[in-house]
């Protein structure tokens, strides 16, 4: 009696977590290959941090719920934030995310997106499930993207089917 073997991939997220079960390294290579190509979108998301968004935001500040401090804006640390993460869990929305690291940062980029208050009354408007200046930024630069991504991809695709 043979052992056989069958390897069915559905989506990307099943491509690189079958990657990582085939060989460490082709999961790791596909990353690479991932974050070289969204390299245009991340830098054009820095890009976008130019000078602190409201004075105020420079300061170090504490949150009122908690007390917990809240370093201040800084333009240098924003542009570190910014960064491409992969998310292969089960319920994850998307697989390939840009990221704010930073605190500040982050909270200007979301700050009223819920529930109007003060600090987004004086902030430009943002909806629900959007930010300021990171997606805007990572769509422009998303068709350039896009291409060469899915030939990554179907790479990829091919090589767990193929089991190698």
């Amino acid at each position: 009696m043979s052992a056989t073997a069958r390897i069915q991939v559905v989506g990307v997220k099943d491509t690189i977590n079958q990657l990582g079960k085939l060989d460490k390294e082709l999961q790791k290579e596909f990353k690479a290959d991932a974050s070289r190509i969204a390299l245009p979108a991340i830098n054009n998301a820095k890009n976008m941090y130019t000078k602190v968004p409201l004075s105020g935001m420079s300061r170090d500040w504490k949150q009122k719920k908690d007390g917990r401090k809240i370093k201040g804006f800084d333009v240098s640390r924003a542009k570190a934030g910014v960064q491409m993460k992969f998310d292969t869990r089960r319920n994850a929305i998307g697989v390939i995310l840009v990221i704010q690291k930073d605190q500040a940062a982050a909270i200007f980029e979301t700050a009223g997106r819920a529930n109007r208050n003060s600090l987004s009354d004086n902030l430009s408007p943002v909806s629900a499930g959007r930010t300021r200046l990171i997606g805007p930024a990572v769509y422009r630069a998303r068709r350039g993207i896009e291409t060469e991504l899915k030939q990554v991809i179907a790479q990829a695709s091919r090589t767990v089917q193929r089991g190698i």
